[in-house]
């Protein structure tokens, strides 16, 4: 296969890659740079794609993989601490408001209300968060499809009950 021929592959991905960045992103915007990003370094590395394989799939392991070294940069680079005598009220404000501590109960409390899921709903649900897709969960777990997405949804609704209390219904990943 061509440079060329690869181009034109990879761009024909670019509107069921937009749908895939704006569930990490949840804005046009970055979803749209992130798309970008990705056909970028997909046709850069081309040679990398061996023929034959799944193009989607390994377009969706550059975004996500894009995705996290972004997000990773952004967290490091809101670490930085400017050495001045005084401390100005951002840098103070940032430094009370990223405790560590709270994210560990925060962490114990969504390992509890997992902890808390039957079997039957906390398998697909864990499999999909980590990444498979409905049917592969399906062929895994021997059930239908239907079955698998009504099982994810009522573990998801059953989290968020137990998880009301930090109200995760708006994206604090900005």
């Amino acid at each position: 296969m061509t440079n060329i021929e690869f181009s034109t592959l990879v761009t024909r991905q670019a509107s069921s890659l937009k749908i895939y960045a704006l569930r990490f992103t949840h804005d046009v915007d970055d979803a749209n740079d992130l798309v970008q990003d990705t056909i970028l370094k997909a046709i850069t590395y081309f040679n990398k794609f061996k023929e034959g394989t799944n193009l989607k799939g390994w377009l969706y392991t550059i975004m996500k993989n894009t995705f996290i070294n972004n997000y990773r940069r952004i967290v490091k680079i809101g670490s930085f601490v400017a050495k001045t005598d005084e401390i100005s009220s951002q840098q103070l404000h940032f430094s009370a408001t990223n405790n560590q501590g709270e994210n560990k109960f925060v962490m114990d409390d969504i390992k509890k209300a997992l902890a808390k899921l039957q079997a039957e709903y906390y398998l697909p649900f864990t499999m999909y968060f980590e990444g498979y897709k409905y049917h592969e969960i399906a062929d895994a777990l021997l059930i239908p499809i239907g079955t698998v997405k009504t099982r994810i949804h009522v573990a998801r609704k059953m989290l968020k009950q137990n998880l009301k209390a930090y109200n995760f219904t708006h994206n604090t990943y900005k």
